[in-house]
């Protein structure tokens, strides 16, 4: 690839979104074409296919989407699906009618039976019903990996697809209500230790197990697949290890000094009993993580204190 060569990335701002840019300029990567959500709105069609034809991307990253935890998934089932759909309905025409070279899609793992066999296979693909508190979410991602996969066959596109785990890192969000499960933790347990909370409350039995990755090896990730694979198949790309949520918990109280009580709420949904991805394609192809869950925490925790004043309006001292 043309180092020169014009890419644009989908939501850069987004935590996801924000790890790529970093790792592509880091590469040496040096013309972008960016636009935040308020200036480019992707669910609109005509906006979209109008900046594609004044653009002209030589490239697309496609992060941009709507993401949350389980609460918020569960009570915007619609949106979600909505949202997404349209987003990366619109961002994969218009690249294909404005001749863009090569397109990156990042799904999740969600996209999953909820029974899947453990660990999941690219191939386990459509073989059950997906888990019902991120449907929408999962279905729209579903499409869109199907999409670059048809567009592909169809027209001879480049569109490719990976499908990371859990992510966590910079630029994540802390939002109490919306966030995934690991910010909103080291929220949770910062917030405790600061007003001398006694208990933390967690959702779920705690048995749940899920796959973590810290975002910037994502991004390598994306990195080295738009740099070295054109095909119709897609990725899984994970660390091949998971957590219990209760030992996630505990990762995260070490890792803020929460001195209290860990209490787990079985009234509410665990999600998925396991999410563990089989990464061997990738490692396979020349790609494995670089940051353990332990050190990716103390880095994320350590960016949530030095930007905590964005999240609650006051400074990490209460």
């Amino acid at each position: 690839m043309d180092k020169n060569a014009k890419i644009y990335i989908a939501g850069h701002n987004g935590m996801a979104g924000s790890a790529i840019y970093k790792k592509f300029k880091e590469s040496g990567y040096t013309n972008f074409v960016l636009r935040t959500s308020k200036e480019l709105d992707l669910r609109c069609q005509e906006d979209t296919r109008l900046f594609f034809r004044q653009e002209k991307p030589d490239y697309v990253i496609l992060a941009a989407a709507r993401v949350g935890g389980i609460m918020a998934n569960s009570t915007s089932p619609a949106v979600f699906l909505y949202d997404n759909l349209m987003i990366q309905s619109n961002v994969i025409n218009s690249a294909y009618e404005n001749n863009v070279k090569k397109l990156l899609f990042l799904g999740s793992s969600c996209i999953y039976p909820r029974l899947s066999p453990q660990p999941m296979k690219e191939e386990y693909l459509l073989d059950g019903k997906v888990e019902p508190t991120n449907e929408g979410y999962a279905i729209a991602k579903i499409a869109g990996m199907k999409m670059c996969e048809m567009y592909n066959r169809q027209y001879g596109t480049d569109y490719i697809s990976i499908m990371p785990c859990n992510l966590y890192g910079y630029g994540d969000n802390f939002d109490p209500v919306r966030s995934h499960v690991v910010p909103a933790m080291i929220r949770k347990f910062h917030e405790a230790k600061v007003n001398g909370a006694p208990e933390v409350v967690i959702w779920g039995t705690g048995n749940a197990r899920r796959e973590f990755m810290f975002a910037d090896d994502m991004a390598d990730a994306c990195l080295f697949l738009f740099e070295s694979y054109s095909g119709n198949g897609f990725f899984n790309a994970g660390t091949g290890n998971d957590i219990s949520i209760a030992g996630l918990a505990g990762l995260v109280q070490s890792v803020t000094g929460y001195k209290g009580k860990i209490v787990f709420d079985s009234s509410k949904p665990d999600g998925m009993p396991q999410k563990l991805m089989d990464v061997s394609k990738l490692a396979d192809a020349g790609w494995t993580y670089k940051t353990k869950l332990q050190d990716g925490l103390e880095l994320t925790y350590k960016w949530y204190l030095e930007n905590y004043s964005k999240f609650n309006g006051g400074d990490i001292n209460g």
